[in-house]
Order: structure tokens, then sequence, then C-alpha cells
């Protein structure tokens, strides 16, 4: 997905209207896919430790899902059925769930931009992604006053998720009192500069907290134009070392969440260059899933679900308790 920087330079202008209009009411469980007493099959089976929910809390923010042609709308109203059954059965179980066990786990329903908002200069598409962010936003400020309670944070999203927690780390976080209460940001799926953040910083080892970490992943024949338009000398780790390691090892890969919901270990080198990662060429049953793909965008996450998911956990037990 597109950088954060021409979001962060856009303040809400043409969105504020239609939100004042239309605002979402988070005081409605209906309104959230998942609260901590409120998880959906698909990511509940993957919460079998709860010890750190006396911890710490995610805010999750699911991807862009609205990517067809024929969709002509610019955001998905909420109770949106193919909308809903993607976040339910698809962002939930295979993104969501790497950072169930980190922290009590909070995911509104928001009106999400069409995939198109990020590829056009029309003024409709970015008031469409300001739209989306106001809901995002509207939802964190209702967590913040009703459930946090000045309780640690760990801020996750993929793709459009991204941009919106990107966008509330400037906000809420970048210089400002709340920024003590930030274990951790994982913003895969968008390019970041490194000015983008004032005084949150990319985090280079696996057990620092306090900033953020960021990736996108392609394969070893890199899709050149994405990545020269969107990604090259932005910030990234490498999501197996949490580092900026050149290579991190097949072995050391902790495990790949496919979707027969089984775990595959070792499966891959993680490669990182300027901006980016990418990573060895499938085998075996996954290559016929991946053979067309022009990239691994879809996969940010579940790629490196296992990977992810010890080192969420990792953070918060490294979070100071008086920081």
């Amino acid at each position: 997905m597109r950088f954060l920087s021409f979001l962060f330079v856009y303040l809400p202008i043409l969105s504020t209207f239609i939100y004042a209009q239309n605002p979402i009411d988070y005081r409605l469980s209906t309104n959230w896919a998942a609260l901590p007493n409120q998880l959906p099959a698909g990511i509940a089976k993957r919460c079998t430790d709860t010890s750190l929910w006396a911890k710490a809390d995610v805010f999750y923010v699911y991807p862009t899902l609205n990517i067809e042609n024929t969709d002509k709308r610019w955001n998905v109203p909420l109770d949106d059925s193919k909308q809903l059954k993607k976040i339910i059965e698809s962002a939930l179980p295979y993104q969501g769930s790497a950072f169930v066990e980190a922290g009590r786990f909070y995911c509104p329903l928001y009106r999400s931009a069409h995939v198109r908002s990020y590829y056009v200069s029309d003024p409709v598409g970015k008031a469409a992604l300001e739209l989306a962010y106001a809901d995002v936003r509207a939802a964190f400020l209702y967590y913040l006053e009703h459930h946090n309670n000045g309780r640690p944070i760990i801020l996750a999203g993929h793709s459009q998720g991204s941009t919106h927690c990107g966008l509330l780390l400037q906000e809420f976080f970048d210089g400002k009192s709340l920024q003590k209460q930030l274990v951790i940001a994982y913003l895969p799926g968008i390019g970041i500069l490194p000015s983008d953040l004032k005084q949150i910083p990319l985090l280079t080892t696996p057990t620092q907290t306090g900033g953020y970490v960021t990736w996108n992943t392609f394969k070893k024949r890199i899709d050149k134009k994405a990545y020269e338009m969107w990604y090259k000398g932005k910030a990234v780790v490498n999501p197996v070392t949490w580092t900026l390691a050149k290579e991190a090892p097949k072995d050391a890969h902790k495990g790949l969440l496919y979707f027969d919901e089984k775990i595959y270990t070792g499966l891959f080198q993680t490669h990182l260059i300027d901006g980016a990662i990418w990573i060895d060429r499938f085998r075996g049953k996954f290559v016929l899933m991946t053979l067309m793909m022009r990239n691994y965008h879809i996969g940010d996450i579940n790629l490196f679900w296992q990977d992810i998911r010890e080192n969420a956990k990792l953070r918060v037990q490294n979070f100071p308790e008086n920081k």
C-alpha cells in the first residue's frame, strides 16, 4: 500500500462533514469486530494463553478488503454482509490472531476505503480514506476513554489498517503523553519514511519497545514498479530477526499460518533490501498459491504469523512496568 506521508500532510477536510452527519456509535458492541469478551471463533481458538491480558491491550485495524473493480462505492458500510464475512473469516483468523495473546484484543468495524483510493489523485479517494480514519479515530478515542485505563498499548494493522494505525501514532502518540504507553506498533504493508514520525523510532532489536516496525514482502523477482514507487527508501525491518539483518535463514522462520489452519516452519530465507524484504521461492503445496502473485503483500502477516505472535508477547513481557 501507498506510503503514509501523503496522508500525514493531508488532514481531514472533505470527509469531516460526512462523518459529522453519520458518526459510528462505538458504545455499541455490534460496531466492534472483536472485543476481549466478544472474540469470534476464528480468533478465539488461537487464544489459549491470556496471561498477558492483565498487562497490555492490542488495538488491531484490518486491511483493505473491498478490492473488486465492480464495486463503485468509495467506502463500505458497516452492515455489508460480504465485508463482514471477510473480516470475521479472513482478517481476524489470519492476521488479528497473531496478536490476540499479547493483550486484551480490540478491533473496531470501520467504513474502510476501496483500494482505488490509494491509486487515484481524485480528492474523493482521499476523502474516502479520511472517512475511514475518522471511524478508526472515533473507535480509538472510545477505547481510550472507556477501556484502556492507562495500560500499555500495541497498535497492529496491515495495509490500510497500517495507514490508520500510523495516523493514530502521529496524532496521539508522537511526542505526546500517550507515547509512554506504546509497547509497539506493527505497521506492515505500507511504506513509511523515517521522517513521517518525529519521536517514535523504528525498532531494530526483538525486545525493544516504544516504537514501530514495518516491512513489505516481495518475491525474489521484485515487482519493480511497485517497489520503486512506494517502498524504496522507506523504513524496514526483517520480521524474522526483528533487526536490520540482511538475511534470515530458513531455520529461523518460526511459521506461516496457511489456509488449512496449520503452521509451517522453516519455509524460506528472508532477505532485507532498501525499504522492503523478499523471500525465496515457495516449494511443494505452496507453489500454486504463489505462482500468479506479483508480490506477497497479501501475506505480510500470515507469512510470518508465528514470528509475529512470539515477538508481540516478548515485547509486552519486556515493557517496563513504570515507564
